[in-house]
């Protein structure tokens, strides 16, 4: 197994920097921030139709580009770098591999074609009341009916769910318990009954809403999966999208170390430049060393994704490599983005400086999709501690 990026991958992680840096900086990223999406549509139209990145991980027979998570890593980690505000991570690393693992050959079909293009937008609204990722947690209730079924509930920290034209929602069927009466559907964002609002969030760079469903009504041909399934795919997708997170979050932590590079060299203090003192030096030698780890875990997690994309959860080592990449990496964004700002001093505290972006960025992610001690959780448990 090769750390390193092919020819093929090397190019896709350097064109996406180069585009990211010219369509990105700070300036579209405020933009972004002061927008009710949370994201500009003619720059996620660029990156899905003319780049084709919302297609890098759906087969060519949806009209993708039947690529793998190596390759939406690397690009997630150009967007970290950048804080790029558009509905990537939902749709491509959330959305995507739900329907791939369990959607029918009809919905699929119907569906992944207009992800590919870039025409639909779609979530996974899978988190309710804290927003742990437990079977108990699933209070959402499906019932049957003559035609399909009702969904009615709440779902909260839905990434850009105030903006979905498709929800895949996981919910549970009536009277249910436990991973057997988890199920997953298929609902139109302008569905009857569905009712979506932005969240409050530290982290404006990102956008969490909250999904109301109200005696939904679905036919039948809305549900996903087989029973009994549901629960180990859902995993197995969270697992997918929690590498492509921690490879942004590598981007994140990488930036940071450049940022407090560059202010190290240029202010100057006692007659030299900071980052000729010792404790600067130690500073960013530790954040590298960070960085260069977080990094060396991600690649390890995506090949491992990457060998067996169908698995579905077939196994613990696509879970304990996700676990190892998210804990790491949230660790080492956070600390990195922290020691940014206590090298920039005093500027690192303003509005008008890009730090606290990061810094918060930093903090919203470490919490997405688990935070770190939950990982490590994962991991003891894998290795029965």
């Amino acid at each position: 197994m090769s750390f390193r990026f092919s020819d093929e991958q090397q190019a896709l992680a350097g064109s996406a920097r180069k585009f990211l840096a010219a369509h990105s900086g700070s300036t579209a990223v405020r933009r972004a921030m002061e927008s009710e999406s949370g994201f500009e549509t003619a720059l996620w139209t660029r990156i899905a139709e003319e780049l084709g990145w919302a297609a890098i991980p759906i087969p060519e027979s949806y009209g993708g580009l039947g690529l793998g998570a190596v390759e939406v890593s690397a690009v997630m980690e150009e967007m970290g770098r950048t804080l790029t505000c558009v509905p990537f991570l939902s749709t491509v690393c959330l959305a995507t591999p739900a329907l791939l693992l369990l959607g029918s050959e009809q919905q699929k079909a119907e569906w992944l074609p207009r992800v590919a293009s870039g025409s639909i937008r779609a979530v996974l609204a899978w988190a309710e009341k804290a927003g742990r990722i437990e079977p108990g947690e699933i209070g959402c209730v499906a019932r049957p009916t003559a035609s399909g079924f009702t969904l009615s509930g709440a779902k909260t920290l839905v990434v850009d769910g105030h903006t979905a034209d498709l929800a895949i929602v996981v919910a549970r069927e009536e009277a249910s318990e436990g991973v057997e009466g988890v199920r997953l559907f298929l609902v139109p964002g302008d569905q009857p009954g569905v009712t979506s609002s932005r969240l409050p969030t530290m982290d404006s760079t990102r956008r969490l809403a909250r999904i109301v469903l109200d005696e939904v009504r679905l036919p039948r041909t809305a549900l996903m999966g087989e029973a009994g399934s549901c629960w180990r795919a859902l995993t197995h997708t969270l697992d997918l999208a929690s590498i492509a997170l921690a490879a942004e979050q590598v981007g994140g932590a990488d930036r940071c170390l450049e940022l407090a590079l560059e202010y190290a060299k240029v202010r100057v203090q006692f007659g030299k430049p900071i980052g000729s003192f010792q404790a600067i030096k130690h500073k960013c030698a530790d954040m590298l060393v960070r960085v260069e780890s977080a990094r060396s875990a991600v690649r390890y997690a995506a090949e491992v994704a990457a060998q067996d994309p169908a698995a579905a959860g077939e196994g613990d080592d696509l879970a304990t490599a996700a676990a190892m990449a998210r804990s790491y990496a949230s660790d080492a964004y956070l600390h990195c983005a922290a020691e940014n700002i206590q090298i920039h001093g005093g500027i690192g505290f303003t509005w008008e400086h890009d730090a606290h972006l990061f810094f918060k960025r930093a903090r919203s992610s470490a919490t997405l999709l688990g935070d770190p001690a939950f990982h490590r959780e994962r991991i003891a448990q894998a290795i029965g501690l």
